[in-house]
């Protein structure tokens, strides 16, 4: 394939900084990845021809163990992410197998980029089982937390975002039309306990990869309700274990996409029901890309979603 676009999220950013826990250095980042297809070797084409474009499904399973047998492929025991655990796509041509290539004869190149992205969300509200009417908190409004906050919204939940940035919150008042934003802050749990009228959400999802956040989501969640970790960091996570217990909260790990995840966000980007334009906020090419990188770390450049053009 020819990469033609490459999105840049959490997991680069940390990678940059040396605190993603699953990498290895040094490593060529990029798993956000819309391609063009150059050319098919070996057996089986899965209906692509030359010339089309696609996302890339960027988890390389083994199809042996327990999970791959179970069709959790998100999580198999020998997983290996493109721009992770492999040099992924910040480059000119990459190869993999056909049957992780996503087709999309609509979707734009930015688009099929973020595919990605959306999964992560999607798969964690699936995790989630969430029912209509309930209270969903996400934690965490950067593209991952959106992607959660649109998907949880599709499934009927009334959903709370928070985060400490008030631009993210203004985003997702006044571009995902997000009623209830709230600042993280020491007046946040009041906050959501007027929202829900003193219930508390029944589930909460922390999408921000802090390990002060992560532990002090428990406090969010309704007694019965579920806690769906969505971010990841690089060290312990702690708990009070009588408040644990007394809640009956059920704790949720949720990790990356299926191949079903991705052909389900195509339909609904190629519908109109999921709109990622509005998050692109951040571009560079493949030449200014080393200059630019070391500024999206920064929280005066206000970043959403960057996205390297490799035309």
């Amino acid at each position: 394939m020819k990469v033609r676009r490459v999105g840049i999220c959490g997991t680069d950013l940390h990678a940059f900084r040396g605190r993603q826990p699953f990498f290895t250095y040094p490593r060529i980042l990029g798993h956000e990845l819309g391609v063009e297809v150059l050319s098919i070797g070996g057996g089986d084409r899965f209906g692509l021809d030359p010339g089309e474009r696609c996302a890339v499904e960027p988890y390389l399973n083994c199809g042996e163990c327990i999970a791959c047998r179970h069709g959790k492929t998100n999580c198999c025991a020998s997983l290996k992410v493109l721009g992770v655990h492999m040099d992924g796509g910040m480059r000119d041509i990459i190869s993999v197998p056909t049957h992780k290539l996503h087709r999309s004869r609509s979707l734009t190149l930015d688009q099929l980029a973020l595919v990605e992205t959306l999964g992560i969300g999607a798969h964690a509200v699936d995790r989630a089982c969430i029912e209509p009417g309930e209270w969903a908190l996400v934690i965490g409004a950067g593209p991952i937390g959106l992607a959660v906050i649109q998907f949880a919204r599709a499934a009927g939940a009334r959903v709370i975002a928070m985060d400490v940035n008030t631009d993210r919150l203004a985003f997702c008042r006044d571009i995902l039309g997000v009623a209830s934003a709230i600042l993280a802050d020491d007046d946040a749990l009041a906050a959501v306990s007027q929202i829900t009228a003193g219930d508390l959400p029944t589930v909460v999802f922390d999408a921000t990869g802090s390990a002060a956040s992560m532990m002090s989501a428990f406090r969010y969640v309704a007694s019965g309700g579920r806690l769906v970790y969505v971010g990841l960091v690089l060290g312990d996570v702690t708990f009070h274990d009588p408040d644990f217990h007394r809640k009956e909260i059920t704790l949720l790990a949720t990790r990356n996409a299926t191949g079903k995840d991705f052909v389900r966000i195509i339909g609904l980007l190629e519908s109109g029901v999921i709109d990622t334009n509005p998050w692109v906020t951040h571009r560079a090419d493949a030449v200014s890309m080393p200059d630019a990188f070391p500024g999206w770390l920064e929280p005066s450049s206000r970043v959403l979603k960057a996205v390297v053009s490799f035309d």
